[in-house]
């Protein structure tokens, strides 16, 4: 497995939502000797490092490795995702994301899910609702994959906890993908905070398709890293 430079959070590291979506993938390959379904998927990747990015990483005993050994993420299968962040209409959605908070200010802003400067990313904007959960359009791209939904349902959930001041980066993430958008849908993501311990927030998103049926949702749990 390599995530590629492309697919960056942080600078050099890679964008956890994605990084952890090719990681459950790589572990079910692994296990089971085929690939995952494209239609249905879920696993929960537990990241105990920044994942490197253009390294062949590989999968033993559900433990993501780098070449010298490391130890970059578990993977497991995920528990019951029970928490759904209710559905709004697209148009609501677009309007929240005109108040995205990363406008202005970003911890990571060449992250390939939600940076402002990259033209190239799957450009999500979660803004914040009356409810004080995120909301944010997006189109589906051409080149859509599992690793790429597990990526949008990743920033919307940090933006619900990341303020001024205050950055996060993703711990861990447990994924459950129903059904795959098509390329060009255009989809509404989610995003709300359900606690904060200390130094960890939880956060669930969902991610709803153009007639606001649910195809996935996430639980995460987001760490900061400063302030």
């Amino acid at each position: 497995m390599i995530i590629p430079a492309r697919f960056n959070g942080p600078p050099g590291s890679g964008n956890g939502g994605y990084s952890a979506g090719i990681f459950a993938g790589g572990a079910e390959h692994t296990t089971s000797g085929t690939e995952r379904s494209a239609g249905t998927t879920s696993g929960e990747v537990t990241l105990r490092k920044p994942p490197p990015l253009d390294t062949p990483l590989s999968v033993v005993d559900d433990q993501v490795h780098a070449p010298d050994g490391t130890v970059v993420a578990t993977v497991a299968s995920a528990a019951d995702i029970d928490t759904v962040v209710p559905p709004i209409g697209y148009a609501e959605a677009v309007e929240a994301a005109t108040g995205y908070a990363g406008f202005t200010e970003h911890p990571f802003p060449t992250c390939y899910v939600c940076g402002p400067d990259r033209t190239d990313g799957l450009r999500i904007f979660p803004g914040r609702v009356s409810d004080d959960t995120t909301a944010a359009p997006w189109t589906v791209p051409a080149d859509v994959s599992p690793a790429v939904v597990w990526a949008a349902l990743d920033c919307p959930g940090g933006w619900a906890v990341i303020g001024a001041g205050r950055p996060y980066v993703l711990g861990r993430i447990a994924v459950l993908v129903g059904r795959m958008p098509v390329p060009g849908d255009q989809c509404v993501v989610r995003g709300a905070l359900t606690s904060v311990d200390g130094r960890k927030a939880l956060v669930h998103t969902t991610l709803y398709g153009p007639d606001g049926t649910e195809l996935a949702r996430a639980r995460a749990t987001w760490i900061a890293i400063s302030g």
